[in-house]
């Protein structure tokens, strides 16, 4: 006698798989077994026993979203007021002091905050970047991998620095920066405690100076060193807006591009946020390199930053994923609402038939895995893969009428959020509800801490 899956989803009204051959099958079936994929099939196949089953009648059924830049800790300063009128630069010298009191509380809280919002969004996987380590507000890095663990969302954290205070010509407060030899003691710690290099795993850390205008020359070059010593990822931000080319300019005599070029970080372990600004050149030579790109949409539209080249760094063969950017400049950590509008995005900029609803559900995947060095892995419904799903309902009065493509009538109708979300076979979301029991326990806490964060300086 076969031995039963977990879990099998079935009856889908179409099951997107988003695998090597893009597989859609209306009415499909996926089975999870000991927390990977183990069969998927149609009407005609006969689905495995199943210790726990899934009615997918009338909701389409895609592979997990895969998140690929996020601050988590900035939800505790969501659409802050004070700095809503300036660019990026503004914004942030109007914020780090803010941020100066982040504590372990204020990491797991929003951590925890921050990751229930991206799993009723149909998020499975997400990555952090925290660059903020103010001196004596403890391991903050351990404190969101506890939140994610708690969850049981998989989780890419990354030990994020700044190095380079306002005294050294950086943007950053002397309360909130560090200095290389303490920034890499620390990364390799938490490397040797939270990354875990197994097919499956749960926990990954990557290594990510913020930015050229907040760390020094050396950070970056000894960054990547250890990154490749270690094995283990590297993502910054670059590109962003036309005030950071300035700055390269001025500083450095090169543009960004050329910077990552010097620093030794053009190469395939790099993922990068942001990309707005590179010239065709540059996007040629990113794809070259196989670096990959986290589009940010809605941060860099409330932020001013322009309209990244996403179709043009996918020709050229850079991974592109989504990032949902952190609640300060995004403030709504929805990933169906970056698919949205990166579709739409792209659109805007080569026309309606250049980038559909099938592009946004690919680069929401199979994209955002190849920027994490997970392809195969998560970001598809194939055998062998992580148990990463979502289950997202095409009924009601917003999809009345949307008869004739369920991927279409996901992005284009709606809004929509997650149904279930599972995360290796397990239930994170069920019935549009967060499983876990501590969520009002936790919004009640990130209440108070968002308070403090934001009194009177």
């Amino acid at each position: 006698m076969d031995t039963p899956a977990d879990l099998l989803v079935h009856d889908a009204e179409l099951l997107a798989t988003v695998d090597d051959a893009r597989r859609e099958i209306p009415g499909g079936w996926v089975a999870v077994t000991g927390g990977v994929v183990s069969a998927v099939g149609g009407p005609a196949d006969a689905p495995p026993s199943a210790v726990r089953t899934v009615d997918a009648r009338g909701c389409l059924v895609t592979p997990g979203l895969v998140n690929t830049h996020h601050h988590l800790y900035q939800n505790l300063t969501r659409a802050y007021a004070p700095a809503l009128t300036g660019g990026l630069f503004d914004w942030l010298v109007t914020l780090y002091p803010l941020w100066a009191r982040l504590d372990e509380e204020a990491a797991y809280v929003s951590a925890y905050v921050g990751l229930t919002e991206l799993a009723l969004s149909g998020c499975t996987t997400s990555t952090d970047h925290l660059y903020v380590h103010p001196r004596g507000g403890g391991d903050l890095v351990s404190a969101e991998v506890a939140a994610a663990r708690d969850l049981g969302m998989r989780s890419h954290f990354t030990r994020g620095s700044m190095s380079l205070s306002v005294k050294d010509g950086g943007l950053p407060p002397d309360s909130v920066v560090q200095d290389d030899d303490e920034i890499l003691e620390d990364s390799s710690r938490l490397v040797g405690l939270h990354h875990d290099r197994s097919p499956t795993a749960l926990t990954r850390i990557a290594l990510a100076p913020c930015s050229p205008f907040s760390v020094s020359t050396s950070l970056m070059r000894r960054t990547a060193e250890l990154a490749e010593a270690l094995d283990v990822r590297l993502h910054t931000h670059l590109c962003e807006t036309q005030d950071e080319d300035a700055f390269c300019l001025e500083t450095f005599g090169r543009r960004p591009v050329d910077y990552l070029t010097d620093v030794g970080w053009m190469g395939d372990r790099v993922w990068l946020a942001h990309v707005v600004w590179p010239s065709p050149d540059e996007v040629g030579r990113l794809g070259a390199a196989r670096v990959g790109a986290a589009h940010c949409p809605s941060s860099n539209m409330i932020l001013g930053s322009g309209l990244a080249p996403v179709s043009e760094l996918r020709a050229a063969g850079a991974p592109v994923g989504l990032g949902v950017d952190g609640s300060s400049s995004a403030d709504s950590a929805s990933l169906w609402l970056e698919a949205r509008t990166a579709m739409l995005q792209g659109k805007l900029r080569h026309g309606a038939g250049s980038f559909s609803a099938r592009d946004a559900l690919e680069v929401a995947t199979r994209g955002g895995a190849a920027c994490l060095g997970r392809a195969g892995e998560i970001g598809e419904l194939s055998v062998g893969a992580c148990g990463d799903l979502v289950v997202w309902p095409l009924d009601g009065v917003a999809f009345a009428g949307a008869l004739s493509d369920p991927v279409e009538a996901w992005l284009r109708c709606g809004p929509v959020a997650a149904r279930h979300t599972v995360v290796g076979g397990r239930f994170v979301v069920e019935d549009g509800v967060p499983v876990h029991a501590g969520v009002d326990e936790q919004l009640a806490v990130h209440r108070r801490v968002s308070a403090r964060l934001q009194a009177p300086l």
